[in-house]
């Protein structure tokens, strides 16, 4: 009954805004964390992206509404908190537009994300997006900013699963699209793939018996096991390096150049450190940006 009621709460948070499309009001941001200072006369000469925000008067960014720490809506409050909003939050703050008033949060899934910065229904994406060559031939990438790993979410009496060498006649869900169900296809680590658009699905479908684990990066994992350790662990060790980018139209070498500038900043000057403490720092917890890749 617990695990029932868990995974409606789950799904009703999830389902906030979970249509692509779908808009949400500005503001919010996560405790802990201050809000970053706006830029002001910013120009970025040669970019068509940042004169499309400068003459709506806000940006429109896209992101994920369903992975707690990283990149999640409050259904209490009705805003978005998370490592990822700050990041997408801080870039648009120097980028010269008040984070408080001028975002507009678009949640795109997985699958969609490509094509949603291709056709312009976004001015840039900010939610746990790995960078790699495949994606590189459709747009473009800044930072990375974070560096996660694919692990594995799985019930808290489990015991037969404790890493992908496990995972032979289970069934695993992930999101339609992502990096890790294409290296569960790729490196057949099981025959029984499940897929939704997002993982907040799979994880309800975990905690409805549907499902044996769930797989994608293991920062978002964390949160799920943090919203519910009586029910949800991570098991094993990180199995893959994610490098997480900020998805920018692939033309715009100019407003990737500036973005790429203001993540090696934050970095320098401590402020991607405040951001990690507020979202997803522990305890005795600690980690350090990755080194910006300008290519």
């Amino acid at each position: 009954m617990k695990r029932r009621a868990m995974a409606v709460g789950l799904l009703i948070g999830a389902l906030v805004l979970v249509a692509c499309g779908r808009e949400s009001t500005p503001g919010g941001t996560s405790a802990r964390v201050p809000v970053p200072s706006v830029a002001q006369h910013v120009t970025v000469a040669g970019s068509p992206t940042f004169a499309r925000m400068t003459q709506r008067g806000t940006v429109i960014v896209g992101v994920k509404n369903d992975q707690p720490g990283m990149s999640y809506l409050n259904p209490i409050t009705n805003t978005y908190e998370g490592f990822d909003i700050e990041i997408a939050r801080l870039i648009a703050a120097k980028l010269g537009f008040d984070p408080q008033t001028k975002i507009t949060y678009k949640v795109v899934p997985t699958a969609a994300r490509e094509q949603a910065i291709i056709n312009g229904q976004i001015d840039y994406y900010v939610g746990s997006y790995t960078i790699n060559d495949g994606r590189k031939k459709q747009i473009a990438f800044a930072g990375p900013y974070f560096i996660a790993g694919q692990a594995l979410l799985v019930n808290a009496d489990e015991k037969s699963i404790t890493g992908p060498d496990t995972l032979q006649g289970k069934r695993v869900c992930s999101a339609t699209g992502s990096t890790s169900i294409r290296l569960v296809r790729e490196q057949r680590l099981t025959d029984k793939i499940v897929e939704f658009q997002t993982y907040s699905q799979c994880v309800d479908q975990l905690l409805a018996g549907q499902v044996d684990a769930v797989t994608t990066d293991d920062a978002i994992l964390k949160g799920y096991a943090a919203q519910d350790s009586q029910h949800l662990k991570v098991v094993g060790h990180p199995f893959t390096q994610e490098p997480y980018g900020v998805g920018l139209p692939h033309a715009d070498d100019a407003l990737r150049a500036k973005v790429n500038d203001i993540l090696e900043t934050a970095a320098a000057d401590g402020t991607w450190k405040q951001i990690y403490d507020g979202t997803l720092g522990t305890p005795g917890s600690s980690a350090t940006p990755p080194a910006v890749e300008r290519y």
